[in-house]
């Protein structure tokens, strides 16, 4: 996955575009119709955003006899009832199920079958596999690997002496492997939000985006039956290298002005060069805890 471009430098690229106010509450609404539309089929479905979830049907409650009809079956029902296109991914593990439905996007069937996943993997760019960003895309191109083939020459233990416990998951992916189960109502690790600057600014004149995204965030933490502990703030350098700064605390934020007040003072902890510029920022939560004692063959469909 990538970043989103900046609306500011798409503004700047397309000074005559148009740009329309999300509506939210709506995209919400709309979400909740897709998820009951999916409860026709089976009731393993993982929601990873708004307008994205992992389904798993074993045995699917309308006898479908594949995966790969559910998938069209459902496509064919979401355009029926609300008129909107989407795509779908099958495929034999979540992870191939996210690649496949990437392919086909942004209407479209796209199914790996078992005996496909070499032919599929190997001549993909490494930059596909999830966890792979800007810095170990460039890492593995020093290695002399750019294709997941490529990777699939390292041994193991190479790959652990390269990335620690990450080489491991390199190791599996290279290989199609990914033993990740469909988790229905998995509980939330993080909630977090980011944004990457359209030019790089010094730490001073980060404030404004800092409270612009913790606004953003208090609202999307407001979905959260659960509450967080860890407020976390992170930055991205002009080098690519990321800070974090968190902190964990008894009790919640209460007000979103409260929330803006300690990503603030985590700012004050970065203690690099006042002319270090940076790329990015980002504010997430975590350590979530429930509310009580705060106060005491998988497919994806998008």
């Amino acid at each position: 996955m990538r970043s989103a471009m900046p609306a500011k430098q798409a503004e700047r690229l397309c000074p005559d575009a148009i740009f329309v106010a999300p509506d939210f509450t709506r995209y919400r609404a709309v979400s909740r119709d897709v998820r009951e539309i999916f409860k026709r089929h089976t009731d393993l479905i993982e929601p990873l955003s708004l307008y994205e979830a992992y389904l798993d049907v074993p045995t699917n409650k309308t006898c479908l006899p594949t995966a790969t009809l559910v998938a069209r079956t459902i496509r064919g029902q979401i355009r029926q009832a609300l008129n909107l296109t989407s795509s779908a991914g099958v495929a034999p593990n979540t992870f191939l199920a996210k690649l496949a439905s990437d392919w086909k996007k942004p209407d479209g069937l796209f199914a790996i079958q078992p005996e496909e996943v070499d032919a599929f993997v190997l001549p993909l760019p490494v930059g596909r596999l999830p966890g792979v960003g800007k810095v170990k895309e460039e890492k593995l191109a020093k290695l002399g690997i750019k294709t997941v083939g490529d990777l699939r020459s390292l041994e193991l233990a190479r790959l652990e002496q390269e990335f620690g416990r990450y080489g491991v998951r390199l190791y599996e992916l290279a290989r199609g492997i990914d033993e990740n189960p469909v988790v229905p109502d998995r509980p939330t690790k993080s909630v977090s939000v980011e944004d990457t600057f359209p030019e790089d600014v010094l730490l001073a004149d980060t404030e404004p985006m800092i409270r612009r995204l913790t606004e953003k965030l208090w609202s999307a933490s407001r979905q959260e039956s659960r509450t967080p502990r860890t407020i976390a703030l992170k930055l991205k350098t002009r080098e690519f290298k990321i800070l974090t700064r968190s902190s964990t605390r008894e009790s919640p934020p209460s007000s979103c002005e409260e929330l803006t007040e300690i990503a603030l003072k985590l700012r004050e902890r970065v203690n690099l060069s006042p002319h270090q510029r940076y790329r990015l920022v980002g504010v997430g939560l975590s350590n979530f805890r429930n509310a009580e004692s705060s106060k005491g063959q998988p497919f994806v469909f998008e």
